[in-house]
């Protein structure tokens, strides 16, 4: 059974890690797939995840555009709804990382990160909501870290930028339950990636894997699991929650 048949999914930062996986999860369910990519070394590799979605059934297409950037959310929004005529689900999955000593860090350096990790949620949810609330129906998944819980030395900007994705998450449950609009939070742990490929490399890497009672990373097979879970209705009873994806780690 396809839970998200006839359903439209945007993803945003999906050219690659857990964007890319969430795309071909939602896909795989029937979902058509507008997704966003932001630099235009990506470029070569969003054309390749286009084809490759369109290849498993669905509609599917690459956008530029960057989710920290107000104005470039409300045109990519705007094209979405022209080319696929609605929207159903959001996952606000664009993210990056600076990490530095708060001593050490710029100001542009935590700029960065607030703007592509915290002000994209808004950016793309404030566009989003409009036609959900038209349709009086939508799911918006936001992804947030444990790090936004737990907080990680050197990693100030990343952990304020997750962590108000909570706040905002559950705010925007509150606001929008009423018309059918459910909004809630993914808080991976340390997920095998590009981003986080050093974390497995010296012993550093043992130092991890005994803080996660699983031992082991997890996959961005199973934060697309994860996704497609809230974005269906097998979720429907589920709005302003935070679901910690991470081994244990926050036991």
């Amino acid at each position: 059974m396809k839970l998200l048949d006839n359903k439209v999914a945007i993803v945003t930062g999906a050219a690659r890690g857990i964007g890319e996986g969430i795309a071909l999860k939602l896909a795989e369910h029937g979902a058509s797939i507008a997704f966003t990519y932001v630099s235009e070394g990506s470029a070569e590799k969003a054309a390749a995840l286009e084809e490759k979605l369109k290849g498993m059934g669905v509609k599917a297409k690459a956008y530029r555009s960057n989710a920290g950037v107000f104005e470039e959310c409300e045109t990519f929004v705007n094209d979405v709804m022209k080319e696929f005529g609605t929207v159903d689900v959001c996952v606000n999955n664009a993210g990056i990382s600076k990490d530095n000593l708060l001593l050490r860090m710029s100001v542009d350096q935590w700029n960065d990160v607030i703007a592509t990790n915290l002000n994209s949620v808004f950016n793309m949810t404030k566009q989003v909501i409009r036609p959900m609330m038209k349709a009086k129906s939508g799911s918006i998944i936001n992804m947030s870290s444990i790090i936004g819980i737990r907080g990680n030395a050197g990693q100030a900007s990343y952990a304020a930028s997750k962590a108000g994705i909570i706040g905002f998450t559950k705010s925007v449950a509150h606001e929008l339950g009423s018309r059918n609009i459910r909004c809630n939070a993914i808080a991976p742990g340390f997920i095998e990636t590009d981003m986080t490929h050093y974390l497995k490399e010296g012993a550093a890497a043992d130092d991890f894997l005994k803080k996660i009672p699983l031992g082991r990373f997890g996959k961005t097979e199973e934060i697309a699991n994860t996704t497609l879970f809230l974005a269906s209705d097998m979720s429907s009873y589920i709005t302003g929650q935070v679901l910690s994806a991470c081994g244990g780690l926050n036991i």
